[in-house]
């Protein structure tokens, strides 16, 4: 097993993405610790784990309970190995000539200053583990607009930089650090940014992943194991020469326009060629 002995963190576990990291990791050997703000879910996934899970609640826009988390890991096992900044939503949706300081230093306090912060207080008890690994949840909407509000862009495209120029600062540590760019995964994000009621949220998410079916030129929804799949390579020895990077897994959603991959959609062109196509009269 490629993590046995190993201590892995995961913030944003008790669903989605976060919680197929932690049932991977925790099949491979790995002893998890798993952070969320939802205490039901994150309890629920450590009491059917076998003891290879164990939750912390944790706040990622509160910095005391990140270093909480930290130091409550390394307490528990001796220290950390990989660390999976992975908590996040869909932030402040106002366009950026409407929104208040307030919610855009939210969205920032939750998408961005976690992930440095959770650089920062788990560091310290990784130093001296052998092929220690850090790996930052992005986005495709840190690529390029379209895809999300305008400040979860930004505050994604900040985690895309953050992960690069903070692997120089802990390159002298040997810590790798790592950010993954998923396009559209099949979780509970998009209901819960677009505040579906919880009575229509099954049905909501139906709709969501259906349409998901057929955005990308993979003909399929991300699922949260995809993502899982990154991860846990970019946290292994297997990855011990990649560092700094920004992996995009988003089935083809960024590779171009959609008539380049779905032969019914109109081309850019398609309209001009269908006038210089009509007869004359």
């Amino acid at each position: 097993m490629r993590f046995a002995g190993k201590t892995v963190v995961i913030t944003g576990a008790a669903s989605g993405i976060g919680k197929a990291t932690c049932l991977l990791f925790a099949s491979e050997g790995a002893t998890v610790i798993a952070g969320d703000i939802d205490a039901t879910g994150g309890e629920e996934l450590a009491a059917t784990s076998n003891g290879k899970i164990f939750f912390k609640r944790t706040d990622v826009c509160n910095t005391a309970d990140i270093k909480a988390l930290m130091d409550f890991a390394a307490e528990k096992t001796g220290g950390i190995d990989v660390v999976f900044n992975n908590a996040g939503a869909g932030g402040d949706k106002a366009p950026i000539e409407e929104i208040d300081p307030e919610g855009w230093d939210r969205t920032m306090n939750l998408l961005l200053r976690s992930v440095a912060m959770g650089v920062r207080y788990a560091v310290p008890h990784m130093i001296g583990r052998e092929g220690a690994a850090i790996v930052n949840t992005a986005s495709v909407a840190g690529l390029g607009a379209g895809y999300s509000p305008t400040a979860y862009a930004v505050a994604k495209c900040g985690v895309i930089h953050l992960t690069k120029v903070g692997a120089t600062d802990l390159a002298k540590h040997n810590i790798r650090m790592n950010a993954i760019c998923p396009g559209f995964i099949q979780t509970n994000i998009f209901a819960s940014s677009m505040e579906v009621p919880e009575e229509k949220r099954e049905e909501a998410n139906k709709i969501i992943f259906e349409i998901a079916n057929h955005t990308q030129p993979v003909k399929r929804g991300g699922r949260p194991d995809d993502i899982a799949n990154m991860v846990a390579f970019l946290a292994s020895k297997e990855a011990g020469f990649i560092t700094g990077a920004h992996f995009v897994v988003d089935g083809g959603i960024t590779t171009g326009q959609p008539h380049s991959w779905n032969p019914e959609a109109p081309g850019l062109f398609d309209a001009l060629q269908a006038y210089v196509d009509a007869p004359q009269g």
